[in-house]
């Protein structure tokens, strides 16, 4: 399996653990976030995106799933539960703490395969400006003085990337 197979098996899991955390917190911020609910729904269905756009490229290589994709939705659901039930702030230092990872790999990724693989540059680059986009607009709602921000910003950036490095390797 090619290097790029491996990322793209692993972006394909990680936009299905993206859809999950949205996914708890949905069923919660109704009531301890009402005002993000809007933009919660319309970041799910950008996530829901991206995973067709690396769905189709991984069936176009005839590659399956990646091993993580349940681990992914298990921890990406519970994240949201959790978050969801914290309230506004620990949604949005969600977000903001998961897209830092997911930027700083997509941006290396796309190093790592400019000369080698230009479809699945392509399907990378095809999220990056949606997954800026939730990483402004949730550090919008919360500074990174806020209690949440710096309680969950290194439990979730290090089990983003745990994450990660697990669905490489598998």
């Amino acid at each position: 399996m090619t290097l790029g197979d491996r990322i793209l098996k692993v972006n394909h899991a990680g936009e299905h653990g993206a859809i999950s955390i949205y996914s708890g917190q949905l069923a919660l911020a109704w009531l301890t976030a009402p005002k993000l609910v809007p933009e919660l729904q319309e970041m799910r269905e950008h996530e829901r995106k991206h995973r067709a756009i690396f769905w189709a490229e991984l069936q176009r290589r005839k590659r399956p799933r990646c091993k993580s994709y349940a681990l992914c939705a298990i921890g990406g659901f519970t994240l949201g539960l959790i978050t969801g039930a914290l309230g506004g702030k620990a949604i949005t230092a969600t977000t903001v703490a998961v897209e830092r990872v997911v930027l700083e790999h997509l941006s290396l990724q796309i190093e790592q395969l400019r000369d080698i693989d230009a479809p699945a540059v392509e399907a990378i680059s095809a999220i990056i400006d949606d997954e800026r986009t939730h990483h402004d607009l949730s550090a919008q709602h919360v500074s990174e003085s806020d209690l949440w921000f710096r309680l969950l910003r290194p439990v979730v950036a290090t089990s983003t990337e745990s994450v990660i490095w697990l669905g490489m390797k598998l």
